[in-house]
């Protein structure tokens, strides 16, 4: 995948990682570690030098697929037709590989999901 460079003043890529009621709570994945995940996330923000960016939420209100991270597009991303993207059961180191590989080729609208990630997206809430 290649590196997508963003426009000044251009809104990067970003994740919105869940961690609210179910999301990030061992007792409803034991075998995840929250922590370690939410500290890779931010650690490869900070070391893309400003092609994307990571913020968490309280509660998605998707508890049943947690943990949960959306993908949203950059602002050329969008430009190009690229929406926010929710990834369910974001629970293990795959995931969070393809979710970075993702946003490092651009994201939504300028990069299609890695084929595992595809199978993982799901539909937003309906409010």
């Amino acid at each position: 995948m290649t590196r997508v460079p963003i426009r000044y003043g251009a809104r990067p890529c970003s994740l919105v990682v869940c961690r609210g009621c179910c999301c990030g709570d061992a007792r409803k994945h034991p075998g995840t570690d929250h922590a370690g995940q939410l500290d890779r996330l931010r650690a490869a923000a900070a070391a893309s030098g400003g092609r994307f960016a990571v913020r968490t939420s309280d509660c998605l209100g998707v508890c049943e697929h947690a943990n949960v991270v959306v993908v949203q597009p950059s602002t050329e991303g969008r430009r190009r037709g690229g929406r926010a993207a929710w990834v369910g059961f974001a629970l293990d180191d795959d995931c969070l590989d393809d979710i970075l590989a993702w946003t490092e080729a651009g994201g939504p609208g300028l990069a299609p999901p890695p084929p595992a990630l595809a199978l993982q997206l799901i539909d937003p809430p309906k409010n």
